[in-house]
């Protein structure tokens, strides 16, 4: 199954199997014990311990306790709060698409990648899959070196080695030191994740009582403390030692107009921890960390009891809390701290404190909350990924699950990573890649749910309706201009890492069964466009071929196929075939399950095609049928193929590989098995194809005949396609040095109408445009059109050759003509007529082409256009000497010999009992010719106006 593979066998999605117990037995026994859905474990989070304390410990962590102070005092208050406005109207955004996608189906584990990959298919979801994975390692990390950070600050000695030490300074400071605590930390959430979910459900719990007792206290303490001057911890000197030192003691100053007043205009600093210059986009970077926690909930989809009733509430109501908490605070901060404070000082907050201890146990304790958050949702992102096996075996051991159900191998490689990454020792540092990484995802959800929206697929309906195609784009466009301005750099390699990743997946990623959101959009384009497309505003200009080409049985006819792929060059081309039988005596309908076989022979070969299947009682019904409803609006065909009946023996190039014209080889060479069946080839006795019909065929010598009347009676193009079984595309079109040119013959003068040499007639004319068509094609573009002109003695060969050419020169057709003389093969026409008959016809030849300086190259009267492509009165009297020697000629002139032929295809007779005499003429002067069309066109396709 691909991107082009229909999906023609629907099974019952997850939601309707778990509440439809009836169901299950229908399914295979493999399919049960390895169905995520039957064996999962039970799940036991509700909304509140699965979603709204892992989202709101998630977004408060670091930013709420260390770096309130920070945002404030680099931006002041007014940007402060604009930052905030942004960046939650941004992820509000992103939220509102979550809540849809989350509430239109059933959800397993993954959040935010299955979500993705379901609704925009394996590539998008695998890479951006990885970067969600990539984006919690980091966020991890990052949060713990916040913690270290905290640590350091409280119980670290001073790193300058002057300082005078604290009471409780007793831990050693320094790069490695500092190393060494976030290692313990990381060993910490890793024993709490391996135990599983339902045991960092409790821990959570926990941790958030303690963080909103914290956080009432912090509110609390700016009204019961009183003011007072803090110390700031020691910074390393700006200048190498000369000019000014920076300050070493700032004021908290309770609740002052004129400190609000000074902490409202940005005043952007060097960041003492990185010794780097802050700007608007470095500290909405930092601050947008603790906007990325809305996909904590999300994360954890796979152990909610309701993941589509908790997800959309549990994360909305986490965001607005956490909204009003940043903002209060905020304000806070700047009416009651000088910027000096908070510019030098991120863990302040523990120094202005009721009770000092608390605001740090707030910290370790919400920093350790997110850290495993992040960790334990990057876990479940690596188990999905490896679940749904888009990178091979390279995630297979990502499989690995406890008896209860818990990915401890996505726990191990996730904690792995999460260690190498805190060697970068700085948090600042990794604050921008991070936020990139969310921002990218943001965006991917987003664009997820704009698509589901556009595509307005029926099933589509979320019961979260407070969203639009409008949100989306904001979202879109919120997320994509954040990130450049964050880091254009880091931007712009993350979105290049992402398309790598979905290449690779592309390219090495099994199929899956999950629906093509691309299939929905092109779906409701092309329906669009339909309905645009006006069959009454067609003009001969803009003329194209329009295939229908019969086919009885593929094994037969790879050569005609793919070279009708070639001829139709960008027009419609509708593989047909007729299958005999009768609805009412059948149980049920048997083409459905043929449409697959023939699909897989579609992509196989690498055409561009359609295919149209029918059920008829014989084959010229089926032919009407198609003929009536095939195509859409004004894609309809215009001209019907059919091979020729004669008695040559088929040969399977389907199975014979060294005949295969497949332009494109099997995907799986160790695959034996053909995704395609059609019946075998039989031959009987006397070397014919079995059938039900005459002679071992489907059908006889007067239906095939018929069918050819019918498609002319409805305006419709034929051509017939004779030996084409030995048609190779691949050594025909092969351009190697010693193969020499590649020819295409056209013979536009109906050569069954010997009395006529006429080529200028609507049949002719269209002879030269399929050539023309062919020629057209890259494959074909380096062929060169041999133009055959049949002239009797008397005539002016050279005036004959320059209006034909003149003729082609209007047309802009580039071909060589070459003027045959065939007074040899009428005489042995006319020795049947009678001398009576034999000038007249003559005479009447001469003066149609002295007319025909006279008329325009198009103005072909009506009555001798019926004249020249009806099948001649006098048929019954063409001798088989006249048309064998006609048949000798085309031969003659093949030096070197074509790749294929154009014939001249005049009507069937009406007459029915003269069709045997007629396909026996076609047979005589087409036998042993190579691959060769017979065309008869019956409309204007060519046009020398502008």
């Amino acid at each position: 199954m691909s991107e082009r593979t229909p999906l023609l066998h629907y099974r019952l999605s997850t939601s309707v199997i778990e509440q439809s117990g009836e169901h299950q037995p229908c399914l295979p026994r493999e399919a049960v014990e390895q169905s995520p859905a039957l064996s999962r474990r039970p799940k036991k989070l509700s909304t509140f311990f699965g979603v709204v304390i892992p989202t709101l410990l998630s977004m408060f962590s670091v930013v709420v306790f260390l770096r309130i102070g920070f945002v404030v005092g680099q931006c002041g208050l007014y940007q402060a709060i604009a930052m905030f406005l942004v960046a939650y109207f941004i992820i509000s955004m992103t939220v509102l698409s979550v809540c849809a996608i989350s509430t239109n189906g059933a959800l397993d584990a993954g959040g935010a990648y299955y979500m993705i990959s379901r609704a925009l298919g394996p590539e998008f979801g695998g890479s951006l899959g990885v970067m969600f994975f990539l984006a919690n390692v980091c966020s991890s990390a990052l949060y713990i070196l916040g913690l270290v950070e905290a640590i350091v600050a409280t119980f670290g000695l001073p790193e300058d080695g002057v300082s005078p030490a604290g009471s409780l300074q007793v831990l050693p400071a320094g790069y490695w030191w500092s190393l060494l605590y976030a290692t313990g930390i990381l060993l910490l959430c890793l024993l709490v994740c391996l135990v599983g979910a339902e045991i960092y459900a409790k821990a959570s719990f926990i941790i958030f009582l303690v963080v909103m007792l914290v956080l009432a206290t912090i509110f609390i303490s700016f009204f019961a403390v009183r003011p007072r001057t803090i110390l700031l911890p020691a910074a390393p000197p700006i200048h190498n030692g000369t000019g000014p030192q920076p300050p070493t003691m700032a004021n908290f100053t309770g609740f002052k107009l004129n400190t609000l007043l000074g902490n409202l205009d940005a005043d952007y600093a060097v960041d003492y921890t990185t010794g780097t210059m802050m700007s608007f986009a470095t500290v909405f970077a930092v601050m947008f960390n603790g906007c990325t926690g809305i996909m904590a909930g999300s994360n954890m989809s796979g152990d909610l009891k309701n993941p589509s009733y908790s997800i959309p509430r549990g994360t909305i109501t986490a965001v607005i809390f956490t909204f009003i908490i940043y903002n209060l605070l905020s304000l806070m901060v700047a009416c009651s701290c000088d910027r000096i404070l908070l510019q030098r000082d991120y863990s302040f907050l523990r120094d202005i404190n009721v009770w000092n201890p608390l605001v740090t146990v707030g910290v370790y304790s919400s920093t350790m909350s997110a850290a495993m958050s992040n960790l334990i949702g990057a876990s479940r992102i690596l188990y999905a990924l490896a679940r749904d096996d888009l990178f091979g075996t390279v995630l297979s051991i990502a499989k690995k699950t406890s008896r209860n159900g818990n990915p401890w191998v996505s726990v191990l490689l996730s904690w792995f990573l999460v260690q190498l990454v805190l060697f970068t020792g700085k948090l600042n540092t990794i604050a921008s890649i991070v936020t990139i990484f969310f921002l990218l995802v943001y965006a991917a959800v987003d664009l997820a749910c704009l698509a589901l929206e556009w595509a307005s697929a029926p099933n589509f309906r979320p019961t979260f309706r407070y969203f639009t195609w409008h949100t989306c784009v904001l979202g879109i466009v919120g997320c994509a201009v954040m990130m450049f301005l964050i880091n254009s750099i880091y931007a712009s390699a993350s979105i290049a890492f992402m398309l790598l990743l979905l290449l690779l997946i592309h390219y090495l990623s099994p199929t899956s069964s999950w629906g093509y959101i691309s299939q929905a959009l092109i779906f409701h384009q092309v329906r669009k466009y339909l309905l645009m497309l006006d069959v009454r505003k067609d003009h001969v200009k803009f003329w194209r071929p329009q295939v229908l080409l019969m086919v009885s049985n593929p094994r037969s006819s790879v050569g005609l196929i793919t070279f009708i792929n070639d001829i139709k060059k960008s027009g419609l081309y509708v593989l047909g075939h007729v299958q005999l039988g009768d609805l009412d005596t059948l149980p049920s309908d048997p083409l459905q399950c043929l449409y697959d076989s023939w699909l897989s022979l579609v992509d196989h070969l690498n055409i561009k095609a359609f295919v149209n299947l029918t059920l008829a009682d014989s084959v010229r019904h089926g032919v009407q049928h198609l003929l009536f409803i095939s195509g859409l609006g004004g894609m309809r065909p215009n001209t019907l193929v059919l091979g020729f009946y004669d008695d040559c023996t088929p040969k399977d190039k389907l199975t014979d590989h060294n005949l295969a014209d497949a332009t494109v080889p099997t995907q799986d060479p160790e695959d034996e098995r053909p995704p395609y069946h059609f019946p075998a080839l039989r031959a009987s006795i006397d070397g014919k194809e079995e059938g039900n019909g005459e002679n071992g065929k489907v059908m006889g010598l007067q239906e095939y005949v018929a069918v050819i009347a019918d498609a002319m009676k409805m305006l419709k193009n034929v051509a017939l396609a004779r030996y084409f079984h030995q048609f190779d595309r691949a050594s025909t079109i092969s351009s190697s040095p010693g193969k020499g040119a590649l020819y295409v013959d056209v013979w536009p003068v109906n050569l069954l109408r010997p009395d006529s040499s006429s080529y200028v007639d609507t049949c002719s004319l269209f002879l030269l445009q399929l050539a023309c068509v062919l020629n057209m094609v890259r494959a074909w573009r380096h062929a060169r059109l041999r133009l055959f002109l049949c002239v009797e003695e008397g005539r002016s060969l050279r005036g004959s050759e320059e209006k034909l050419g003149q003729l082609l020169k209007e047309l802009r057709i580039k071909a060589n003509v070459y003027t045959v003389p065939w007074d040899q093969q009428v005489a042995l026409h006319w020795q049947r007529q009678g001398e009576a008959g034999k000038r007249r016809p003559s005479h009447q030849s001469r003066r149609e082409e002295e007319g025909l300086g006279k008329k325009g190259l198009f103005e072909v009267e009506e009555g001798d256009d019926d004249y020249v492509n009806s099948f001649p009165s006098n048929a019954t009297r063409l001798s088989d000497e006249y048309l064998s020697a006609v048949n000798r000629l085309i031969l003659e002139q093949a030096r070197p010999p074509p790749a294929v032929r154009f014939l001249y295809l005049p009507r069937p007779p009406a007459d029915t009992r003269r069709y045997t005499a007629y396909l026996r003429q076609l047979d005589l002067l087409t036998k042993d010719l190579g691959p060769t069309l017979l065309i008869h066109g019956v409309t204007p396709v060519l046009t020398t106006d502008l």
